[in-house]
């Protein structure tokens, strides 16, 4: 039995944690930097896994399956959505039943069974089709198709048990209650997102090479092995790991919170907080939760756990759909008081998103080679993973004291104020794009070349410091949104709003097809090129740069006051 004097005796845990067979668990002996070599270790291969496959995925479709352009890029875009939305089924169930160590292991296997089956589908060749003979490439057959699509699908699936669970089981293992164990929780999410780029930067050098020149099916092969260590590091450390019990579903938790309020429309709420239904018990009625403590916004949603006279005379357990406790209605309240915040990054991961799309037109249209040897314009993108790489040490060793000294904050700076340095260092990416894109259209007007749609002479490399501040923006926003959304959420949450977090990426990208589309609307009316024709020499693509800078101002400017007015959570 875990009792008061167990806690407070600083042997055991303060946030509810129990071991793998859910006893409590020795501080000495579980968890903190202890447990996450493992964590960080099974994160970067899985990310080198992901990135092995998602990286050079429009090649082996058009090159190999033989399909256009269109329907190779069409196919790409749908499964790389999926893998964000996939997420929200893994957080759901990692919150309300199994929990994250369980929802990590089962999705890691159908992971690994999807990469296996994507590699006997690059490797056997009756599951692929002929070579082509000249101009003439055999389409795949259905069966083909089959096979290959199905293991890239298990692979989304599995993609999405593991993202949202991962960097929240880390910071698990650091206990809420211990002002020292919170300090290191933030230096955590910095190298969670560090093994992260690790990964990336293997996949898009080595493994991209392994793919174009010995194989398809040793290309794909190696992701699937590191896979299988990625879940071998992970098992490894269990009798190490600090659990948190599942709380149930969050999604009914907060439909019985609205569908109590509403039926309670008529019930005043009292002036006395405490008036108000909460369990009597030291530990909230949520499995795995602490209490939460009463806000005043949102009063409407605080009838739910206004008792009515009936309730107050009867003996029996409420019903839950009928009376809510004060925890349960803050649950649903943090979520909304979150929305704004989680808003903004929609418009960080557009700005983010024209990495991989205008840089890369931007540099076609520039010089890359040195010397006999050509820059493919998309390996810039190493710039960016390299970046974060610097950025992560630097921050959390260099800056994060420095700033601690003026600050006052254990962790340099606050969550929100990191986020914030973040959104502004976007913009200087998107001035930086519009200098260099404006230079390259005066040398295009001084040789004459705007009918032409060729390179000028001007280096690729000029678009080092766009990708370098990318990268350094992600440090400060990205990583900061993995914290705000582990420590901010309710503790029954954490995974469900980890998985809310990384739709931010989708929408973005979304949101930078709409802008797309509405700005080549706009522009090419009346017969004109546009800012962003075929032929860039002829368009404008600078000022869809300043039109993203100009956006990503409003943008801050919007989360500046978000932050300023956001509160934060109360938990026992």
């Amino acid at each position: 039995m875990w009792t008061l004097w167990d806690e407070s005796s600083g042997l055991y845990t303060g946030d509810g944690s129990v071991d793998i067979n859910g006893n409590p668990v020795l501080k000495q002996k579980t968890g903190n930097w202890k447990a996450c070599p493992f964590i960080l270790g099974t994160e970067c291969c899985e990310r080198l896994a992901y990135y092995g496959i998602a990286t050079n995925l429009v090649t082996y479709l058009t090159i190999k399956l033989h399909e256009g352009n269109v329907s190779a890029a069409r196919n790409v875009t749908t499964w790389s959505g999926t893998c964000y939305l996939t997420p929200l089924i893994g957080a759901v169930l990692a919150d309300a039943y199994w929990g994250r160590y369980w929802t990590i292991a089962v999705f890691s296997s159908i992971y690994f069974i999807g990469m296996c089956t994507l590699t006997l589908s690059a490797s056997i060749p009756a599951l692929k089709p002929a070579e082509c003979v000249g101009s003439l490439c055999p389409p795949a057959t259905p069966s083909q198709y089959a096979v290959f699509f199905f293991g890239l699908y298990l692979i989304a699936l599995g993609t999405g048990g593991i993202k949202p669970c991962v960097s929240s089981f880390g910071a698990d293992q650091f206990d809420d209650s211990d002002p020292k164990e919170r300090v290191k929780k933030g230096s955590f999410f910095n190298w969670f997102y560090f093994s992260i780029n690790i990964g990336a930067l293997i996949s898009s050098s080595f493994l991209v090479y392994v793919q174009d020149n010995a194989g398809w099916g040793l290309g794909f092969g190696i992701p699937a092995l590191f896979m299988a260590i990625a879940i071998g590091s992970f098992f490894s450390g269990t009798s190490l790991y600090r659990f948190q019990r599942p709380g149930g579903s969050p999604i009914t938790r907060m439909c019985q919170v609205l569908v109590a309020s509403f039926h309670k429309w008529n019930l005043e709420v009292p002036q006395d907080s405490s008036l108000l239904y909460e369990t009597q018990d030291k530990h909230s009625a949520i499995e795995g939760s602490r209490k939460l403590g009463h806000s005043d916004e949102l009063k409407c949603l605080d009838k739910a756990a206004v008792l009515s006279e009936a309730e107050m005379k009867s003996g029996d357990l409420p019903d839950p759909w009928r009376l809510c406790t004060v925890t349960q209605v803050e649950e649903l309240k943090i979520l909304i008081r979150m929305f704004p915040i989680w808003a903004t990054g929609i418009v960080f991961s557009a700005v983010y998103a024209q990495m991989s799309t205008m840089f890369v037109e931007q540099g076609m249209l520039m010089d890359t080679t040195i010397g006999s040897f050509t820059i493919p314009p998309a390996s810039l993108s190493t710039f960016d993973v390299i970046s974060v790489i610097c950025w992560v040490p630097i921050y959390d060793r260099i800056v994060v004291p420095i700033a601690r000294k003026f600050t006052g904050q254990e962790r340099g700076f606050s969550v929100l104020q990191r986020m914030g340095i973040g959104l502004f260092i976007s913009m200087l990416s998107m001035t930086a794009a519009a200098l260099v894109e404006i230079k390259r259209l005066q040398l295009v007007k001084e040789l004459g070349l705007a009918g032409e749609a060729v390179a000028v002479p001007l280096s690729i490399f000029w678009q080092i410091p766009q990708y370098m501040l990318v990268g350094a923006s992600e440090v400060f926003t990205f990583i900061g949104q993995l914290e705000f959304f582990y420590e901010q959420s309710p503790d029954a949450m954490r995974s469900l709003c980890s998985a809310l977090s990384l739709l931010t990426t989708s929408f973005g990208n979304y949101l930078s097809s709409f802008i797309l589309t509405m700005v080549t609307y706009f522009t090419t009316t009346g017969g004109k090129p546009g800012w962003i024709p075929d032929n860039l020499n002829e368009g404008h693509l600078d000022y869809f740069f300043w039109l993203l800078a100009g956006l990503s101002v409003l943008n801050m400017l919007v989360y500046v006051f978000c932050a300023n007015k956001y509160k934060q959570k109360k938990a026992s």
